[in-house]
């Protein structure tokens, strides 16, 4: 009766001989280094993005403002390229469409947005940018900040007649926001949103799908230090978070390559399992028997010939 077997040793036993721990803490310490050059890898790639997003904001800002036709159509989605760019419309404000807009900061203060619909007369394109609409459009202007639902005569007066202002794009809100707008007795009506679609219903005639940030306007408005509102910051660019795909890319190749480190232990383990079952089966058999020699194991030679 032949010889039985040797038991196969578990996992575990072959993992915990000092040579293969050993190999282990290198292997772990290269799987280390290769998540650390990910991580490294990662903040490249948002601080590329980051770079991009300034240089992209710079040379909006050293174009200089452009016509609002030029740019956007009204009723057309604003592009996301545009979004921050700079740009001038001339026409005039309707007062008794004004809304403050709830919860918006200012330097860490929550206040409300003064927004105001500006009757474009002249948008760069003598007209022809509304000529299939009803009418001319409506820009929706946020013309600064303040503190108060009630802040004042000043801070609710605009220009008289025709004004050319400019400011920076922004594309339009969603209404996604839920809850009660309180009513404002004591002053403009609130919104929670800067959406088209609501002001539209509003607002009559043609609307821009976009608004805008005041930067000037000409003739100009009260100035914040005689209670007009508070002028805004250039608006961030959507985008400037996004991360540089290159770089990302980077990251996943060095975290892959780390986890093949801990993968090639598992199989360093595994073949010493499987190699020291064979060796001890190849030492419990008789050098020849049955025609078979101990440098051919299979015991008919190449290509299942007989062995000379």
């Amino acid at each position: 009766m032949p010889d039985a077997l040797p038991a196969r040793r578990s996992f575990w036993a072959v993992a915990r001989q000092p040579r293969m721990l050993v190999v282990l803490l290198l292997l772990l310490l290269a799987a280390a280094v290769c998540g650390r050059l990910g991580v490294w890898q990662i903040d490249r790639a948002y601080e590329r993005a980051s770079l991009a997003a300034e240089q992209e904001a710079a040379e909006q800002a050293a174009a200089g403002p452009a016509s609002l036709g030029e740019l956007l159509p009204p009723q057309s989605a604003l592009p996301g390229e545009l979004v921050g760019r700079e740009a001038w419309v001339s026409g005039t404000y309707e007062p008794d469409g004004q809304m403050l807009v709830t919860g918006r900061s200012l330097d860490g203060v929550e206040g409300y947005l003064v927004l105001t619909p500006l009757r474009v007369s002249d948008d760069g394109t003598a007209g022809a940018s509304w000529a299939d609409l009803s009418g001319p459009p409506v820009l929706p202007v946020v013309r600064g900040w303040v503190d108060s639902p009630d802040p004042g005569a000043e801070a609710l007066e605009v220009p008289a007649g025709e004004v050319r202002v400019t400011g920076w794009l922004q594309a339009s809100e969603s209404t996604a926001r839920t809850g009660e707008v309180p009513a404002n007795a004591d002053g403009p009506p609130l919104t929670q949103d800067i959406a088209s679609s609501a002001l539209a219903n509003t607002w009559d005639g043609p609307i821009y799908a976009a608004y805008a940030v005041l930067t000037s306007s000409d003739p100009a408005q009260p100035s914040a230090a005689s209670g007009g509102p508070a002028p805004l910051p250039r608006p961030v660019l959507d985008g400037g978070t996004d991360v540089d795909l290159q770089n990302f890319f980077y990251a996943l190749q060095w975290w892959v390559f780390g986890l093949f480190a801990v993968a090639l232990w598992v199989r360093l383990v595994r073949d010493e399992m499987a190699g020291g079952r064979r060796e001890r089966r190849r030492d419990r058999r008789p050098g020849d028997r049955e025609g078979r020699r101990d440098d051919d194991p299979i015991g008919t030679g190449i290509a299942g010939l007989p062995s000379s």
